[in-house]
């Protein structure tokens, strides 16, 4: 793939006309006034058909695990691993969105995207029937909880979030932070570890689902951040929440890949979706960069005549350019079936987050003084573009994870 196609750019067409209109008049309280972003994401949902589309997908591939379990499953039944279609139709909202509000990307695809996929990839049919599709059709909201106060980079090695059996139940204990929908959030995949007594660095990682308002978990307010205001980010608290083995995601404590393997996909999966994050962040400040290049006037002429100022807009087509060839390439891996290894997309992520915030810091500069006031949206997207290089692993865990596939073997 070498350039978007004619019905990619009707889908972009369609998706800045609704952008336009419904989300750009509202852009200021989804950024400042403490809006929940979840109504007008529900509304892009309808209007594109997206939820239908994704709902309907989930249920064929429910049928064929059905057909599997009972042995009557027919390969030509197979439905495709991306069976919704092209995935550069996917990732085009997630772009056009991030030109205007990236926030909005992050809320969306924790929802119908890492805490869905954590589900549908280790649950069982039942426990995929039971949560995914309301996931999938943003009927409820998702949020994936890993993170804790003291174990931000380290996840696994510094969790402390238990779950401790009770006969035929287990009782969970903990605090996350940091937790994208965590305040709103209906449906929750909480990670901890298996308290047997032992070691914690041998406890066995176990992923549960749990709902809103159960006894004992608290979601707090949305905590106040630098960027992402459109993205609600808060704390959970369990104390001593009690669940059965139908919410132990797969229903097993021991699933052939282990826990760990489960979220380590989860956060693959997230690397590979900052491309396209950035991909929008970078393509908004080069527009308007050079716009403000042609409009603005110092010592007798439009800046875009400085050399300096040029060199900016350069910079910033270049990583453009780079970023967008991942792009396609990660939309060619997923027509065909395949996926970016764990290092691929932590290469990808890495890069794609640093040149977003290089771009956004100078956009801001290109622009001086205005470029500082939220009037001008670089300031907006200078801010937001920073998180891209700390959640889904921080630059430098990015740079260990390549590094590793280096010198194994």
């Amino acid at each position: 793939m070498y350039e978007w196609s004619e019905e990619h750019e009707m889908i972009r067409a369609a998706m800045k006309d609704f952008i336009a209109k419904e989300i750009i008049p509202i852009r200021d309280d989804l950024e400042h006034g403490d809006l929940p972003p979840y109504d007008v994401l529900r509304k892009m949902y309808k209007t594109f058909g997206i939820g239908e589309q994704a709902e309907a997908s989930f249920r064929k591939r429910i049928e064929h695990e059905k057909a599997v379990a009972a042995g009557t499953a027919n390969d030509t039944d197979k439905p495709s691993r991306h069976a919704g279609g092209d995935a550069g139709l996917t990732l085009i909202p997630t772009i056009e969105l991030c030109r205007q509000c990236p926030g909005l990307i992050t809320a969306l695809g924790v929802s119908s995207g890492l805490t869905a996929s954590a589900i549908s990839g280790k649950g069982t049919i039942a426990q995929k029937q039971r949560w995914v599709p309301d996931l999938l059709t943003l009927r409820t909201i998702g949020a994936w909880a890993i993170t804790e106060p003291n174990s931000g980079s380290d996840a696994f090695g510094s969790m402390l979030a238990t779950a401790r059996r009770d006969g035929d139940e287990y009782i969970l204990t903990g605090n996350k932070t940091f937790i994208t929908n965590g305040p709103y959030a209906d449906t929750i995949v909480f990670i901890c570890k298996l308290d047997e007594g032992n070691d914690p660095k041998q406890r066995k990682v176990l992923s549960f689902v749990l709902d809103s308002g159960m006894p004992g978990l608290t979601q707090s307010k949305p905590l106040r951040k630098m960027g992402m205001h459109s993205s609600p980010t808060g704390e959970l608290f369990l104390d001593d929440v009690r669940v059965g083995m139908d919410r132990l995601i797969g229903e097993d404590e021991n699933p052939p890949k282990g826990g760990r393997d489960g979220a380590k996909a989860t956060f693959q999966q997230e690397r590979a979706g900052v491309a396209a994050m950035a991909l929008g962040i970078i393509e908004q400040c080069l527009e308007l960069s050079v716009a403000y290049s042609k409009e603005r006037v110092q010592f007798g002429q439009p800046i875009g005549e400085f050399q300096l100022i040029q060199q900016k807009l350069a910079m910033m087509e270049v990583a453009r350019m780079n970023i967008q060839n991942l792009v396609f390439r990660t939309i060619e891996l997923s027509n065909d079936g395949k996926t970016m290894t764990f290092a691929e997309a932590s290469a990808m992520k890495l890069y794609s987050a640093q040149q977003a915030t290089a771009c956004a810091l100078e956009a801001v500069q290109l622009h001086g003084g205005n470029g500082y006031m939220a009037e001008y949206h670089v300031e907006q997207l200078a801010r937001d573009a920073k998180v891209l290089q700390i959640y889904a692993g921080t630059d430098e865990i990015q740079t260990r994870a390549i590094a590793r596939s280096l010198l194994a073997d």
